[in-house]
């Protein structure tokens, strides 16, 4: 290698411009914040070769991909340290995913007190400071030196060409086969595994780290495969970085929808019913009820048409759409219908194949082609609070957030070529606005696009540049940020997808914008143009906020069940300081209940501030509390979930504080209103 090289700064780029050769150790150092670097556009080790001409961008540790590359190494050092202790454990996969990583093992299951003595092993390799090196190895290399592993035998017969629902290929990549040993300082390997990487230059970059939990995990995600143990982790950047995210773990799970859905009695999970289905309680029936009002009143405003759609249908019509066999592997099996036998079994009359439905929009399409269209009637826009059903396997199933019965709130517009761009510019607006008064306010858009190489899409290039290049520009229209997710669009177009930040910083995918040119060509949609000639129709679906359940989880955890009291399931509960002030009570939540207010009194045996505190632990916006004082100055009290108080305001004052703060649609608490106590 030179040992003269020359750096210059690119003038359109943060890179570096590389003239002779040497590597990217011994271009940035041992500088723990630069992790790896991008090499000509591609991501790889510190320890690769950089040339003459060479374009060189550091990856930085605070990074999304720097953090992807500490928790990869991580996973390898958690199976390192595991198999030092447990030397029968057969290795599996170990990818980053969203704030940490995972490795799966075939072991017997493991207990706290076996993670504790894995992260002790792990701090002792961090602490070694091992190399992670990096071999390209033949098949036959590869399957010499991991004899002894039957997954990663599987995997390099697969040659980094899994299944869609597993994360293998952060194992191999494509056609080379890759080994990274961990070495120690004297120059002997501790440790190697199959891996495409790329990974920090040693243990010591790992500053942060921490094992989670274990699970049961079935091998590549497969129920009839093996099942293995899974253990979870997280690393970071820094101590501190660690730290912030174990506190916002432990306010997350005092937030976990599905324990505050038992704590306010809103919705359960019945195991009669299976996983992936959920019943809704009078409150979170109230809640849901409130939503989709408020969705089905802005939609209408928006002139949308309503339809509805039935529950089921013939398999020739997700055909027609293009669902199958695309979508087959989450669509529930098909249901034989009117199929006959005789007294021997033998079949007599074939049956007809149904499925459940798992997306609106083949039904929608039949409801514009039941007539001719005119250009006239364009865009036309079908909007429906659709019951899907998708099959979700029952390890991956999660509350409401992921399920297998849901409500999609899903609209379908029609519209000419010279339509769409103003049509999505309006749809994105009116998404926008719609989660903003559900009071989620940080936002950024998703732009998925197909992946080139592979062949799940369809349709032609100029179809797919066209659709990209429309959405691209609706989007700048919002001054959002716009993130690429190349090879993340549905198989008949590209989609742009709402990134809606909640009160912990987490992201949730919110509304959609797809745009489709297929299915009204696979339909035979038309509408008759100006010109008297029959010209295709561009279809774009949307829907607001995902699926209904979906959206009540994340609300429930962005506002801690303390909901706005707009969608408060009880908004006022009246408190007497004594029997014989419940009369006085009710008297005001009957009139607040003649304008719409959702109020009661809590006229049981309990003591007053028993009554209070269970009022409180209930997030019920409005305590309103009345003695004998207050009956006879006609005023009330009022107490907020904070603690403060108002004391005396008259009962006409109070009425109208509270219709007023309701029909605001305010997320802020009531006692954050004009008027109330600070």
């Amino acid at each position: 290698m030179s040992s003269t090289i020359t750096i210059t700064q690119d003038e359109h780029s943060q890179a570096k411009v590389i003239e002779g050769t040497t590597t990217g150790l011994d271009l940035f150092g041992e500088d723990h914040s630069i992790v790896a670097m991008k090499l000509n556009g591609i991501t790889v080790d510190l320890a690769t070769e950089v040339h003459d001409g060479d374009l060189v961008e550091p990856v930085l540790d605070t990074s999304d991909e720097g953090l992807s590359i500490i928790r990869h190494s991580a996973a390898h050092v958690t199976a390192q340290a595991l198999q030092e202790i447990f030397p029968q454990a057969r290795l599996g996969i170990g990818p980053p995913i969203t704030d940490g990583f995972y490795y799966d093992f075939k072991t017997d299951p493991l207990s706290p007190e076996d993670l504790k003595a894995i992260e002790k092993k792990m701090a002792a390799i961090i602490k070694q400071r091992q190399r992670f090196v990096r071999r390209v190895v033949t098949e036959e290399q590869a399957r010499a030196e991991e004899a002894a592993e039957p997954y990663k035998l599987e995997l390099i017969s697969d040659k980094g060409h899994p299944s869609a629902e597993d994360d293998s290929a952060v194992e191999v990549g494509g056609s080379e086969l890759t080994i990274y040993d961990n070495v120690r300082r004297d120059g002997t390997v501790a440790w190697r595994d199959l891996c495409r990487g790329p990974h920090v230059p040693n243990t010591g970059y790992i500053k942060a780290v921490a094992l989670t939990k274990t699970s049961a995990a079935y091998w590549r995600g497969d129920q009839h495969n093996d099942q293995l143990q899974r253990v979870y982790g997280t690393a970071w950047a820094s101590r501190d970085d660690l730290k912030a995210y174990q506190a916002r773990l432990v306010e997350a799970a005092k937030r976990d929808h599905r324990k505050l859905g038992t704590e306010l009695d809103l919705f359960s999970f019945p195991e009669e019913i299976g996983p992936g289905l959920v019943v809704f309680h009078p409150k979170g029936g109230i809640l849901r009820h409130v939503i989709e009002s408020y969705i089905e009143q802005r939609h209408l405003e928006a002139g949308f048409d309503f339809v509805h759609t039935p529950d089921i249908s013939k398999g020739g019509l997700f055909h027609t759409s293009g669902h199958l066999p695309y979508y087959a592997d989450t669509m529930f099996p098909p249901m034989n219908v009117d199929e006959e036998r005789d007294a021997q079994g033998n079949i007599t009359h074939q049956g007809q194949e149904y499925y459940l439905k798992a997306m609106n929009c083949p039904m929608h399409n039949l409801i514009f082609r039941s007539r001719g269209r005119s250009y006239r009637e364009l865009p036309l826009r079908f909007f429906e609070l659709g019951h899907d059903y998708r099959y979700e396997k029952s390890g991956v199933v999660q509350g409401l957030t992921r399920m297998r019965g849901f409500t999609q709130d899903d609209s379908h517009t029609y519209c000419t070529p010279e339509q769409a761009g103003d049509e999505i510019r309006m749809l994105l607006h009116f998404f926008l606005g719609i989660l903003r008064d559900f009071g989620l306010k940080d936002f950024y858009l998703e732009l998925s696009t197909r992946d080139e190489n592979s062949d799940k899409f369809i349709g032609s290039d100029d179809d797919w540049s066209v659709a990209t290049e429309v959405l691209r520009q609706a989007c700048e229209s919002t001054g959002l940020e716009l993130v690429p997710d190349p090879g993340g669009a549905a198989f008949y177009g590209p989609k742009v997808s709402v990134q809606a930040r909640d009160a912990l910083g987490r992201t949730w995918q919110m509304s959609t914008v797809q745009y489709d040119f297929n299915q009204p060509e696979r339909f035979g949609l038309e509408y008759t143009a100006a010109d008297g000639s029959h010209q295709r129709p561009v279809m774009i679906h949307s829907a607001k906020l995902g699926s209904v359940e979906r959206f009540i989880g994340v609300l429930t955890e962005h506002y801690a069940g303390a909901f706005p009291a707009w969608l408060s399931p009880v908004q006022v509960i009246g408190v007497p300081v004594a029997g014989e002030f419940s009369d006085y009570l009710k008297g005001i939540t009957d009139m607040l209940r003649a304008r719409g207010v959702r109020a009661e009194v809590d006229e049981s045996d309990d003591r007053m501030q028993k009554k209070i505190r269970n009022a409180t632990r209930e997030k019920v916006p409005y305590i309103l509390i009345a003695g004998e004082q207050d009956r006879d100055a006609g005023s009330v009290s009022f107490r907020f979930r904070d603690g403060s108080q108002d004391n005396g305001i008259p009962v006409d004052e109070a009425v109208a504080r509270i219709l007023d703060h309701i029909a605001s649609r305010s997320a802020e608490d009531p006692s954050a209103q004009p008027g109330a106590a600070r």
